[in-house]
This record gives structure tokens, C-alpha cells and sequence, in this order.
């Protein structure tokens, strides 16, 4: 175990350049699969942030006023220094969440994708026009950057969620302050550091790492005009409330249960490979990760039967291990509350199918480690169907028709994603129109938009009118003006009370 001495300590990226942390306080940032802490936080002070804040103010207008040409010339720089550094970015955040490696350069592949969508600026903010809307008048709509954004991401994703918001938000004019998770900062700041490569002017993007004290600080801050989040549902409630409170604008997506809805003429085979994969990559720690399998009719028993088959196939490992497919937990506080609430499923009647509680992983006593586990005929009044586990737990719910399929996801206070495997092509469609999810998924487990398309949840699962990426995430990154323009004639003058009208 490093001495603390001995860990890197980390610091913020503030107008161009690290800065040296001034502040006392100090977060362990751990390695999930050993235990061991990697390097050490420093929380950023009040005036760290004042410092973060006004250097985005100071930049935000000379950027916004900045050519659409300029701008994608940088954005396409930046996408070449993230494809040709995916494998250090992947190899942080394997480092810091814990997740295998290719886990790692999924994620990485995704939050280029947005990039790529965010150099098609010129096009996206293309406004409309109308000629001669009244006599010798004209209307144009442009739409214009915000101003200061700040982005508050989650643990599960060091690059993909914050690549979601800071590419779209700086292409269309804005500065942005990004505070990612104290659990995994580096990915961040290898980001600022591309970005300063590729020619983003100092004080576009910066980043300030911390606690929840620093989320407070930029929900407050006055110099913020946007907000920007991703993490469980209370917070996502909180800062909502409190952001909309000091008058920003404001989106805050939260937690998830997922269901996936089998029906009986699903292929069973692809079935059970998609719910395994989408319930146990990651540790079941992703946003869209399918926690609830609906088995519908009299297909159940097989189901299960398939699942358990590849589950006990999963091997779990650290990221250095190549043969490994699923890591560790995040925190040794996430693998106890997850063995509780299995041993709470256990004890509520649900049938513990596959126990992943304690799994042996050679070399590797102290990580933070919860093996896949499967519980049957659960029902929704068990808390381990209630609750947002965040873990590698599948829970199998049997019901007889669509119909209760549907009602059961209707009465989930959740509305992040769904999926539905069948063959049946009207079974699919009533579900995809009737289903309260943000995204939906036809026989695609994880039905996560492309970047050209937005992404966002329903219900308790967002707090938002808009979505990420995509043409919402333009929408909300900038704001409409309609310029109504006459230029007059000679012959046009005189002093008119009425209402003006366009019928003339």
C-alpha cells in the first residue's frame, strides 16, 4: 500500500493549466480491486472555484463570438487527440472505476461519437428565417450560447457522461466547469489537457475536483448560467431544486430500473446473452443496465435456466487481468450495501438463484468484489425489485401477458430505458408507443441513442425538459432570439397606436 507521502496528488485545471490545489482537505482515490488507495483529492476551496468560474466568464464571450469555422476546427483537433489517446484514457479509468479494459474503450468509442456529432456545429446552429413576414419586414431566429456551464458527473462513466455535455455545450459557444466524481478524476484531466492541445482558448473548459461541497458552490454560484447532471435520483431531485432556485437553467438526469420484457416467442439464446450483458458489464453500474428480466407466459423456467448457464461463465477479475470480463464495485460501502440488499431479497421470499456475494478472486482479497447474482419470481413489493442496486444483481419477474408487463413498468417510478425480445412486430410496436421509458430497446438490451439522437429518461429517472447530446442537447446549451428587421422606405413613417399587425 502506498504511503500517503507517496500518492500523486490531484489537483484542478483551471484557464488553461493545472493548478496547484490550495485547500486542506483531501479525498483517498482508491483502486476498486485492491483496496488500496492510488492517489490523493484535493477538495476544491471556495475561491478555487470562484478562480474556475471566472476564468469560463472571462473566456465565454471571445469563444462565443468566435467563428463557426474556428470553433470546428477545434472540435475536430480534439477528436483526434481522443482516438489517438484512447488507450491512456481507457487505462485511467480502468485504473480508478475498476472496469475491464475494454469496458474502459467502449465507453471512450461512445464520448467520441458525440464529439464527432458536435463538429457538425455550422449545420446544428443553423437558424430559420422568414422573408417578408409583413410588408418590407423580415423575421430571422438564431439560436446563441448560454454562457457559463457547469457539468456534475457520476463515477460510473469518468469520460463517456462528461463527453455527453462538454463537446456540445463548447461548440456552441459556451465555457463549461465541469466537476467530475471524486471516485475517478484523472479521466477528466487528461480531457483538459487534450482540449488545451488541440487549441481551446484558456478558461473554456476547466475543472474543478471536490465533494459535495463543490457541487454546492457551482449550483450557487451566480457566474453559472446552466447545469448539467447525471447521477442517482435524490441528488438529481436536489440539484434540480436548487439550481432552478439560484435561476439557472437546469438538467439532471437520476437513477434507473430497467426492465427488459421477454416475450414467449422471443429467441431465448439472444435473450439470456443480452440480459447478461447488459445486467452484468460494468458491475451493473450503468445508468441504462438492465435490472429487471419480465419473463411473460410460461417461458420463465427456461429463461433462468440460460441466464444461471452464462452467468457462472463470468469471470471476475481485476482490469489487469486480460481474461477478465466484469470488475470490481466501485466503493467497499457499494459491495455491503449491495450484500445487504440481496440478503434482504433472500429474506423477503425472492429465490436467490446465483449468490454472488464473496466470490474468490485469486490474488485480490481485498477489492471491492460482488460475482453476478440472479434472484427468480421476485415481486415488486420486495426491496431488492424497489430498489436502485447499482450492482451485479438480475432480477427475474414472471407475469402472464403483455399486458402485466406493461403495468408493471408503469407503476415503476422509474422511466430511464426498457426493452422488449420478440419476434412478434405488433407486440413490439404497441410496446415501443405505450412504454413511459425515456429510450427503448426491440430486441437491443442497452438502447442508448446514437449522438445524433438525444438521450434522456422519463419519471423519477430525469428532472429535465431536455435531453443529452444530440439536437436537445443543443437546444439546452443555447438560447433562441427572433430579430424582426424593416428597413424603411421614404414613403413609410407616421405614429401608428394599433396593435402592429402582419395583415398588410
Amino acid at each position: 500500500m502506498s504511503s500517503p507521502s507517496t500518492l500523486t496528488l490531484l489537483g484542478h485545471w483551471v484557464d488553461g493549466m493545472r493548478l496547484e490545489p490550495q485547500g486542506d482537505r483531501e479525498i483517498a482515490v482508491t483502486d476498486p480491486a485492491t483496496g488500496s488507495p492510488i492517489a490523493s483529492l484535493r477538495v476544491a476551496t471556495p475561491a478555487e472555484v470562484d478562480r474556475a468560474v471566472a476564468a469560463a466568464r472571462a473566456a465565454a464571450g471571445p469563444w462565443g463570438a468566435t467563428s463557426l469555422a474556428r470553433r470546428t476546427s477545434v472540435l475536430f483537433a480534439f477528436r483526434q487527440l481522443l482516438d489517438a489517446n484512447r488507450e491512456q484514457l481507457a487505462a485511467a479509468i480502468s485504473r480508478e472505476h475498476g472496469k475491464v479494459l475494454a469496458d474502459a474503450l467502449g465507453e471512450v468509442a461512445r464520448g467520441i461519437d458525440v464529439v464527432e456529432f458536435a463538429c457538425g456545429i455550422p449545420q446544428l446552429l443553423k437558424g430559420e428565417a422568414t422573408s417578408q413576414a409583413s410588408t418590407g419586414i423580415d423575421l430571422r431566429q438564431l439560436r446563441q450560447p448560454l454562457g457559463v456551464v457547469a457539468g456534475i458527473t457520476p463515477f460510473n462513466f469518468p469520460a463517456m457522461v462528461p463527453l455527453w455535455m462538454h463537446p456540445v455545450a463548447i461548440a456552441a459557444g459556451n465555457a463549461f466547469v465541469l466537476k467530475p466524481s471524486e471516485r475517478v478524476p484523472s479521466a477528466s484531466l487528461l480531457v483538459a489537457d487534450l482540449w488545451a492541445q488541440a487549441g481551446l482558448p484558456a478558461g473554456v473548459f476547466n475543472v474543478v475536483n471536490g465533494d459535495r461541497s463543490t457541487v454546492e458552490a457551482l449550483l450557487d454560484h451566480p457566474g453559472v448560467d446552466a447545469v448539467s447532471f447525471v447521477g442517482s435520483t435524490p441528488v438529481a431531485r436536489a440539484v434540480h431544486d436548487r439550481a432552478r432556485l439560484a435561476g439557472k437553467r437546469v438538467q439532471a438526469l437520476g437513477g434507473a430500473k430497467n426492465h427488459m420484457v421477454v416475450l414467449p416467442d422471443a429467441d431465448l439464446d439472444q435473450a439470456a446473452d443480452a440480459a447478461v450483458s447488459a445486467g452484468y458489464g460494468s458491475s451493473g453500474q450503468r445508468c441504462m443496465a438492465i435490472s429487471v428480466v419480465v419473463a411473460v407466459g410460461a417461458i420463465g423456467d427456461e429463461l433462468v435456466e440460460k441466464i444461471v448457464t452464462r452467468a457462472r461463465a463470468v469471470r471476475v477479475g481485476p482490469a489487469s487481468d486480460p481474461a477478465a470480463e466484469m470488475g470490481p464495485v466501485i466503493t467497499a460501502a457499494a459491495r455491503d450495501r449491495i450484500a445487504e440488499l440481496i440478503g434482504q431479497g433472500a429474506q423477503d421470499g425472492a429465490e436467490l438463484v446465483l449468490d454472488g456475494r464473496d466470490p474468490d478472486v485469486p490474488g485480490h482479497p481485498d477489492g471491492h468484489w460482488v460475482g453476478p447474482t440472479l434472484f427468480d419470481r421476485v415481486r415488486p413489493e420486495h426491496a431488492i425489485y424497489r430498489e436502485e442496486v447499482f450492482g451485479p444483481v438480475l432480477t427475474v419477474v414472471r407475469v402472464a401477458t403483455l399486458d402485466d408487463a406493461l403495468a408493471l413498468l408503469d407503476a415503476n417510478p422509474y422511466g430511464n430505458g426498457s426493452a422488449i425480445f420478440t419476434r412478434d412486430g405488433g407486440a413490439a410496436r404497441r410496446f415501443e408507443l405505450e412504454v413511459r421509458t425515456g429510450t427503448v430497446g426491440v430486441n437491443v438490451p442497452i438502447p442508448i441513442p446514437v449522438a445524433a439522437h438525444s438521450f434522456g429518461g422519463w419519471k423519477d429517472s430525469a428532472f429535465t425538459e431536455s435531453g443529452v447530446y444530440g439536437p436537445q442537447g443543443i437546444a439546452f446549451y443555447t438560447r433562441s432570439k427572433v430579430v424582426t428587421t424593416r428597413w424603411p422606405r421614404p414613403a413609410d413613417g407616421g405614429v401608428e397606436l394599433g396593435f402592429p399587425s402582419t395583415a398588410r
